[in-house]
């Protein structure tokens, strides 16, 4: 769980597992983004994020989805709080909405 200040702005990032037949996928050409909502809830608004680079984590088939969070983002600007973080990953056809932790704002 990832914990950030009220008057911070930063990137909150998930890491992002894919495969295709059973094979590791590179999905940063895919369009990503982040939903906040309460804990135990569903996501109902959703921010653009992107991909921290193009190349998986070292040592993993993992890659960074992030989104800048805070005053003067662009994005979300969270009050104090646990926030449930999901991400979306858009694809053609599928389109998966992923749980991927918390967030607790301070």
């Amino acid at each position: 769980m990832q914990t950030i200040d009220r008057d911070s702005r930063e990137y909150v990032q998930a890491l992002v597992d894919v495969t295709v037949a059973g094979q590791p996928y590179n999905p940063t050409v895919d369009a990503v983004a982040f939903a906040f909502g309460p804990v135990g809830g569903r996501p109902a608004t959703w921010y653009d994020g992107g991909w921290d680079g193009t190349q998986p984590v070292p040592g993993t088939n993992s890659y960074r989805a992030q989104v800048l969070v805070g005053p003067d983002s662009g994005g979300p600007v969270l009050a104090p709080g646990r926030y449930a973080v999901w991400i979306r990953i858009t694809d053609n056809p599928e389109q998966p909405v992923i749980p991927v932790g918390q967030l607790t704002v301070t």
